[in-house]
């Protein structure tokens, strides 16, 4: 998949959103009460308050966003936060405790449940996540002339396309999922979160991706990867680990950057096109019928002799 892409057009990466969240459940007397405070934190001069006291907290985050949701007595705030090079959970974390207190000012009969009340949402499927993004929101495409699709990746255009139409559109579809209308991205995901020092678990969310390919007028394949909820740091967490730290210093992003943030924001452009190069070959590889043949030839031990 990487040979194919940079025999073709190169990968163009475009970061849409940027921003990782945490979802506070609050707690009021009543239904009406609750939706007092979710109108409230609507109203933008009230979001002004809210935004000053979660960046009292941090030097580098921003809140960006608050977003109220009401479920009967609770309201669920989901806060968006720029973060800087860091992932941000610590971050928003911190912020998120000073944004109560500041509603408890305006609602002393507000009680917070849960710092986390699973709308962020964390480590899990979600579908908030699939719609509104969370971390870093990123799509990437390239075109593969047929030529190369034909000797590099062993197939033709007609039969990527087809695959992937009937695979990761409609047997997703089919299949009722959430952001998994791909090949294998957490296969992607995950190998580059290790190597980097992310978070694993955090592969869930971030390898929600559509894959879609197309045959060009001239006849060569296009593809792109949409993945709206990369999740990714240069600084804090297993980013300091020897190994990890070697990988990003490979890639250019180890630390903070000059202008914070473009170090994360390049981690997740590399994410991108890792998972871009990884559904090029698998799709390539069932297109043609030759996965089974390549995991006998490549990933079994050699006999004894």
């Amino acid at each position: 998949g990487c040979k194919a892409i940079s025999q073709g057009s190169g990968a163009t990466s475009v970061i849409l959103r940027d921003g990782i969240t945490r979802a506070p459940c609050v707690r009021l007397p009543s239904a009406a009460q609750a939706a007092e405070v979710a109108l409230w934190v609507d109203t933008p001069e009230n979001f002004l308050k809210l935004k000053a006291a979660f960046e009292s907290t941090t030097s580098f985050g921003k809140l960006i966003e608050a977003q109220p949701t009401v479920a009967g007595k609770n309201v669920y705030i989901r806060l968006r936060c720029f973060a800087g090079d860091a992932m941000g959970m610590n971050m928003i974390s911190k912020g998120s405790l000073a944004v109560i207190e500041a509603l408890r000012l305006e609602f002393p009969n507000l009680s917070l449940l849960a710092l986390s009340g699973n709308m962020c949402t964390d480590k899990k499927a979600a579908a908030v996540n699939w719609i509104e993004g969370r971390g870093k929101s990123v799509v990437i495409e390239a075109t593969i002339p047929q030529d190369v699709v034909r000797v590099t990746l062993k197939t033709s255009v007609k039969a990527i396309v087809e695959v992937n139409v009937n695979k990761n559109l409609i047997g997703s579809a089919m299949a009722g999922v959430v952001g998994g209308f791909n090949a294998h991205a957490a296969n992607n995901v995950t190998a580059v979160f290790l190597a980097t020092g992310q978070d694993p678990a955090q592969n869930v969310e971030s390898s929600n991706c559509m894959t879609l390919m197309e045959e060009t007028a001239d006849g060569d394949l296009w593809i792109s990867c949409t993945m709206p909820s990369i999740e990714v740091g240069t600084v804090g967490g297993g980013t300091s680990l020897p190994a990890q730290a070697a990988c990003l210093k490979a890639i250019g992003v180890k630390g903070g950057g000059i202008n914070p943030g473009d170090n994360a924001k390049q981690l997740a452009h590399v994410v991108a096109a890792a998972t871009m190069a990884g559904e090029l070959s698998l799709m390539a590889a069932l297109a043609s019928n030759s996965l089974v043949a390549a995991h006998m030839a490549h990933n079994r031990k050699p006999a004894s002799k």
